[in-house]
């Protein structure tokens, strides 16, 4: 006998998959119907295949830890997440509406700074930013965009609202995992896939090196692109080698490149130098020009910033774009979008409460048990709390680092983040998970269908970083309409 939708455990959660009543919605229909016609022997051995999959294709990341770096298996569960199209229609405008609006902010502070002076944006916080580098003051990127490859979190809330949870403008990472997540699912689920037709992600490559080629400062010529890499240490590292490949470009590390006396970067080769127009850049700012930034970095390659200033080669993401990857800016979002676009926002921001407001910060200090502290520039899941199940003295700690530096802290409610059905030896249960689509902004724009499915694979646990013990799920856009 196969999985009993009506005995699967419900909360209060929004559930992905299954209504408050136990049954599929329509849209899962199909998968749900699909999984309950197989027994919990056999659905195990699709999760056993799928693992065996992930190790057979050497699909990894790296935790850092004082053992030293550890390279991981992907963590994939074989029941994909569903959403209806009609919904991501609305999704995809909200994130193109974003992802303009904070695109046009990063221009702006780079140069007129006009948010700021119509006191749309406070300026202290400009002042006080980790991620702003005076020395891009001035640029106009081709375009006018910064951040070409942006990845959102959307989270589902008790009641079925999705909202952006952060945006992630540096160097987000985790679409080779998504494109992988497909792969391995072609290889267990084949029918489901026939039947449902999901919408495809593997032209991702594609839209990407079209996204890459559109900033060549040299028009009408075919387009030297190229990966920038840290190298195999880093926890992304699989992801480079894979876009780079599936993009059929160069994956370079900074030893790699030279910048000649015409300000011009070139890639050395058995067929010697090549002058390279693009760089899809996967290392951070401080290490990517010692001459501008860190001294002693041996990452980047020295005069780079030099060419981009002069526009000789272009970068992705631009420099100096993380000044929008901040939490405090991320509750500036809404007023940017009204404030550039004159429309109201499609997606919704979590309430958040900005600790730099000394009412605020107030409140935040009273209701700590309440409320998910976060710094303002980690990612990972670092850093944070998450008041309700935090202890006395986590809590006291995190008073007092609110107080000392208010400027790098904002709170938010726990939200009832939703849940979806997740394989565990030969059962199904609800695990918490978000949504990481990825929007390319160069000429155009071009969104994912779908994006990332991260999954908190511990019970109870709303953390879905890969680097705290989450692992991620294939994600369906399903067209009901044409079934």
């Amino acid at each position: 006998m196969g999985i009993d939708w009506g005995n699967y455990p419900r909360g209060t959660f929004y559930d992905e998959l299954i209504d408050h009543h136990g049954m599929p919605r329509p849209y899962a229909q199909l998968v749900c119907d699909h999984i309950a016609g197989l027994s919990p022997e056999a659905l195990h051995l699709r999760q056993v295949a799928a693992e065996l999959a992930v190790v057979n294709l050497g699909i990894t990341f790296t935790i850092y830890s004082d053992a030293g770096n550890i390279d991981r298996s992907w963590p994939f569960d074989i029941i994909p997440r569903i959403i209806d199209l009609t919904e991501w229609r609305r999704v995809r405008e909200g994130l193109v509406q974003r992802v303009t609006a904070l695109n046009l902010f990063i221009d702006d502070l780079y140069n007129a700074q006009k948010i700021i002076k119509d006191g749309v944006f406070p300026g202290e916080l400009l002042a006080d930013s980790r991620n702003f580098r005076p020395q891009c003051v001035g640029m106009h990127p081709k375009h006018g965009v910064w951040a070409h490859v942006c990845g959102s979190d959307l989270l589902r809330d008790r009641d079925g609202t999705l909202y952006v949870l952060e945006d992630n403008l540096r160097v987000p990472s985790g679409v080779s995992y998504m494109l992988e997540n497909r792969l391995i699912t072609k290889r267990v689920f084949p029918e489901l896939l026939r039947s449902l037709a999901p919408l495809p992600v593997d032209d991702y490559p594609s839209h990407l090196f079209d996204t890459l080629a559109s900033l060549s400062p040299r028009p009408g010529e075919v387009p030297c692109v190229v990966v920038l890499t840290p190298g195999i240490y880093n926890s992304a590292y699989f992801e480079h080698a894979y876009l780079a490949q599936q993009m059929g470009v160069e994956l370079v590390e900074g030893r790699d490149l030279v910048v000649d006396e015409d300000d011009c970067l070139y890639i050395n080769t058995i067929f010697g130098a090549k002058r390279v127009d693009v760089i899809y850049r996967r290392v951070d700012d401080l290490f990517i020009d010692p001459e501008v930034f860190n001294p002693e970095s041996t990452l980047g390659v020295k005069g780079m910033m030099r060419a981009w200033r002069k526009g000789k080669v272009a970068l992705a993401n631009a420099p100096g774009s993380g000044v929008a990857d901040d939490k405090v800016v991320y509750a500036f979002v809404p007023q940017m979008i009204r404030y550039y676009l004159d429309q109201d926002p499609i997606l919704p921001n979590v309430h958040t409460y900005k600790c730099m407001v000394p009412a605020e910060r107030a409140y935040v200090l009273d209701h700590l048990d309440e409320l998910v502290v976060k710094p303002a520039n980690e990612s990972g899941g670092y850093g944070m709390l998450i008041g309700p199940h935090a202890s006395v003295e986590d809590r006291r700690t995190f008073a007092a680092l609110i107080q000392e530096n208010p400027r790098n802290y904002i709170a938010q409610p726990t939200l009832t983040m939703s849940t979806a059905p997740t394989v565990f030896g030969t059962q199904v249960e609800p695990r918490h998970l978000d949504l990481r689509p990825f929007i390319l902004q160069g000429e155009k724009h071009q969104l994912t269908a779908g994006g990332l499915t991260r999954v908190a694979l511990r019970k109870g646990s709303l953390v879905v970083n890969s680097s705290q013990g989450g692992g991620s799920k294939d994600t369906w856009i399903v067209d009901l309409g044409g079934k």
